[in-house]
């Protein structure tokens, strides 16, 4: 449920981010898509929760730092993510898988870390 909940604002968090596709070649590709976007919602869950209780740092530009070390990891430019955000945000059909399989890959891993304990019996 928090899953969902945190995909939900998100996606309304990135709605006012108004960036123009011109083709779908400058995309980035569904699964690199589902990782940087993965990536980035940890990110946005992380400085909610925590760095914004912290009164000695900026959660604006904290968030600002972990952003681009994501994009840094992923070898993409945040002008390409968001172009690419925007795309899929306008093609909700194509969105739609890549929020799927990061719903499903993440309930995946909860329920394996409560099944662990059961396995070692």
């Amino acid at each position: 449920m928090n899953l969902k909940l945190l995909l939900f604002f998100c996606v309304i968090f990135f709605t006012g981010c108004n960036t123009s596709v011109t083709s779908s070649a400058d995309v980035l590709g569904k699964k690199k898509m589902q990782e940087v976007l993965w990536d980035i919602i940890r990110v946005e869950a992380y400085t909610k929760q925590f760095i914004k209780n912290d009164s000695t740092k900026n959660s604006a530009e904290e968030n600002l730092k972990l952003q681009q070390r994501v994009f840094a990891i992923h070898h993409v430019t945040k002008e390409a993510f968001y172009s690419s955000y925007q795309y899929y945000q306008d093609h909700p059909l194509e969105m739609q898988p890549i929020l799927d399989s990061i719903i499903s890959a993440k309930q995946q891993a909860e329920r394996d870390k409560y099944l662990q304990p059961i396995k070692k019996l």
